[in-house]
């Protein structure tokens, strides 16, 4: 079992960056594949990036990064991270960090550890 907890969330204004960090304890780190989820009110859970177990040679992202954030890893901290630039208001929601095991995926329901949570808000 691992646990996971991130941080980093914040308020922060159109156009700029924030960085979330997700820091795992319990199991080995290398072994999960992790993803990153954001859950706005009213609407479902969807995958912003994932990135593999491992190196975390392999990453997926959602379409509407459009190239403005950045999922990556480091095995030595347990620590999977989320740079995010150029944030927009509908991105406010509560971002999710998520493990599971083998491949990495893109549905939620793949997931099968979960952090509680850190909510970002980007204002206008």
């Amino acid at each position: 079992q691992v646990r996971l907890v991130e941080s980093g969330g914040g308020l922060v204004q159109v156009g700029g960056s924030l960085r979330l960090s997700c820091a795992a304890s319990g199991r080995t780190f290398s072994m999960y594949a992790m993803g990153w989820f954001c859950q706005a009110p009213g609407k479902e859970r969807e995958l912003v990036a994932a990135v593999s177990a491992g190196d975390g040679d392999s990453t997926k992202y959602a379409d509407f990064v459009e190239g403005r954030f950045t999922i990556s890893r480091d095995n030595a901290k347990d620590t999977v991270y989320l740079q995010m630039n150029s944030l927009k208001p509908e991105e406010t929601a509560v971002y999710y960090c998520a493990a599971k095991t083998l491949k990495m995926a893109t549905l939620w329901n793949e997931y099968g550890y979960w952090g509680q949570g850190t909510l970002v808000t980007v204002s206008s």
